[in-house]
């Protein structure tokens, strides 16, 4: 929980992981590079899928010559910015998101570069159910409120997969025809997939289902189906239960030296020695293979 009082500023700069918050009371003001500055609202909620630097800040004027305006005090329940002893004019819910799957790289550069949501009466319910939760010292308000933020990620995914969002897998999913073909490539990776063969899926002709496809997600049909063909063979190396010939037909390919030489080519380095450097990681951080979907988010 972070809470800011008169004028108050946060530089945050990129971290590895995405980012969210909810904004429970109070207003404050949002600048991402590439963006234009939004003045959030009680309500509001924003997902910042990739790593980019961002500044949040109080509605009120910040001098940034004023030390104070960037003052943080920590407390027992939440951090306070700005004046450690006025009254709140913002609190909000912060927190990050951990990708579970192999290729996290993939599905975040799917995602649009920001996601915001405000006015959706679902989304609305949820975001009171979240204040209620987070201001009550009930038992298990810890997992209840990861429980509700899970929720609230799916919603807040789902409003943003109108034809306005950014290129990427939800403005695809969002497009009927599109998701058939999606569909298509995510339950059998190892088809020959051609432009036509898929466009085939999706009803429409060669030429528009291309344009559409790669207007939407914001990479050509083929080059989508290379790189969620690579997200599963990393998925099956990590879990190492398979052998190169055998990941090589799942995802695909009629021989395991095709197979090294694509994923080679895309991960920049042979499939065993990639086994070898995450299971390596693994063990050192312990960590433990999970599975790759479209829908493999999970807060924390």
């Amino acid at each position: 929980m972070a809470s800011g009082s008169g004028p108050w500023r946060v530089d945050a700069p990129a971290t590895a992981r995405p980012l969210f918050c909810v904004l429970l009371e109070g207003a404050s003001r949002l600048s991402a590079p590439g963006e234009e500055p939004i003045e959030l609202q009680a309500g509001d909620f924003i997902l910042i899928p990739a790593a980019c630097d961002f500044t949040m800040s109080s509605i009120e004027p910040v001098d940034p010559e004023n030390a104070a305006h960037f003052a943080v005090t920590k407390r027992d329940e939440e951090t306070r910015h700005g004046d450690p002893d006025g009254p709140a004019n913002m609190r909000m819910l912060v927190g990050g998101l951990a990708f579970g799957s192999p290729d996290a790289s993939l599905l975040v550069s799917l995602l649009p570069r920001l996601v915001h949501v405000r006015g959706e009466r679902q989304f609305a319910t949820i975001v009171q159910l979240i204040r209620n939760e987070a201001k009550e010292e009930k038992p298990a308000r810890d997992m209840v409120l990861t429980r509700l933020l899970e929720v609230l990620l799916i919603e807040a995914l789902r409003s943003a997969s109108g034809g306005s969002a950014s290129p990427g897998l939800l403005r695809g999913l969002s497009d009927e025809r599109l998701a058939a073909a999606l569909r298509k490539i995510h339950a059998d990776p190892k088809h020959h997939w051609t432009v036509e063969k898929l466009a085939g899926e999706a009803a429409l002709s060669r030429s528009v289902f291309f344009e559409r496809f790669r207007k939407a997600m914001g990479v050509a049909p083929i080059e989508y189906l290379l790189s969620w063909r690579m997200a599963i063979a990393k998925k099956l190396l990590r879990r190492g239960n398979e052998g190169i010939k055998e990941i090589a037909d799942r995802v695909g390919y009629g021989s395991a030296s095709a197979f090294s030489i694509a994923f080679t080519r895309f991960v920049g380095m042979p499939p065993t020695h990639y086994a070898r450097a995450e299971m390596n990681r693994d063990i050192a951080e312990g960590i433990s293979p999970l599975p790759v979907s479209p829908s493999d988010l999970k807060t924390y």
